[in-house]
């Protein structure tokens, strides 16, 4: 009963075209950044910080750029983790060779070298759609991994590709301890899902979804596909490759080429599809499903065994996960192809309605 919008009539453009039409969803959302900026880092654990909240919040961004790529523009792209890779180096070196840089400005630059090297891979989806575009953009996956291994020039000469930042400073204050590395993912995360969310309801936007529905109608109707795909391209390489950045010098601190792996590309497209293709909600689901439920199960199965009677070993419990894990997503995909974030579309609709039956 207390999801309705009686009584909340519109009486401007401006008011019916707002990103939250219901009043109930703009409180909730209002009390959800209160209690994220400035609640959680005083209640939260070191080990959630680390091991939970500041991976979900780097992985939901990642997840939000493919999925501007492959849930609004239906390109498939198998090489999300090389973009990451690009927007880590990059960023890398431009702390480490330009002498004052602040971060802030090196992981957004980060994200431009990946927006160059996204839109130059790209550049096949002219041609070719489907999955002959998702082996033309895997093709970036393993052209990325041997470049950042073998050239020594992107990794300051080190001998096994591997970078490491220290000290990061955001106007003089430290980012060191884990709520602050919370805080400044979140903000990263909160200021992209909002221009992302923008994006999507906008003129670009609706170019996007009209080439993923039927491309040759949208250019009889005046859509350039030129334009449209590598935009898309670009907005998408842009927020992967600052997410990559913030993986590199927030969440590991040292890392190498592997770290970026294909492992990482599929992972991401996982959370994509799983949370929901074409929904900017979807991207949190996907990202809270895959972080979030690994260590649930995790620490589950060892208390179930217990209650059972049942001593499981490490190893028992590393491959049950994994089977567990798999066959969860499975059946997700069964119950709902089009993810998480539609059973939520659903649920918020049926509690608008509630209890009446209809």
């Amino acid at each position: 009963m207390l999801y309705r919008e009686n009584g909340q009539f519109k009486t401007s453009y401006r008011a019916d075209a707002q990103i939250f039409s219901v009043t109930q969803d703009r409180l909730f959302i209002g009390a959800l950044l209160v209690f994220a900026f400035g609640i959680a880092p005083f209640i939260v654990s070191e080990y959630a910080f680390r091991a939970i909240l500041i991976p979900f919040l780097i992985l939901a961004l990642a997840a939000l750029g493919l999925n501007i790529l492959v849930g609004y523009c239906g390109q498939i792209s198998l090489g999300t983790g090389a973009f990451m890779a690009v927007g880590a180096y990059a960023a890398y070196n431009f702390q480490a060779r330009i002498e004052g840089m602040p971060l802030i400005v090196s992981l957004l630059l980060g994200g431009v070298c990946s927006t160059v090297v996204g839109v130059m891979f790209g550049i096949p989806s002219l041609r070719i759609k489907g999955l002959y575009l998702a082996v033309a953009t895997l093709a970036a996956q393993f052209f990325v991994d041997w470049a950042f291994l073998r050239i020594k020039w992107f990794t300051l000469d080190s001998a096994s590709g591997a970078a490491s930042v220290a000290g990061l400073k955001v106007f003089g204050i430290p980012i060191e301890t884990p709520a602050a590395k919370y805080l400044f993912c979140l903000s990263f995360l909160t200021v992209f899902a909002l221009l992302a969310k923008n994006l999507v309801r906008g003129a670009i936007g609706r170019e996007w979804m009209a080439m993923r529905d039927m491309d040759v109608a949208a250019s009889v109707i005046g859509i350039r596909p030129v334009y449209a795909k590598l935009t898309a391209f670009a907005v998408s390489s842009f927020i992967v490759g600052v997410a990559g950045a913030l993986w590199a010098f927030v969440y590991l601190g040292s890392w190498e080429p592997a770290a970026f792996s294909i492992e990482r590309s599929f992972q991401l497209l996982f959370m994509v599809i799983i949370g929901g293709l074409g929904s900017i909600m979807g991207s949190f689901f996907g990202a809270g499903f895959i972080v979030v439920l690994p260590i649930f199960l995790d620490q589950a199965l060892p208390g179930l065994g217990h209650a059972l009677g049942i001593t499981l070993d490490t190893a028992f419990v590393s491959h049950a996960v994994s089977m567990v894990y798999g066959a969860l997503i499975v059946f997700f995909l069964i119950v709902e192809p089009h993810g998480l974030a539609r059973l939520w579309s659903t649920a918020r609709e049926k509690l608008r309605l509630w209890p009446f039956p209809h």
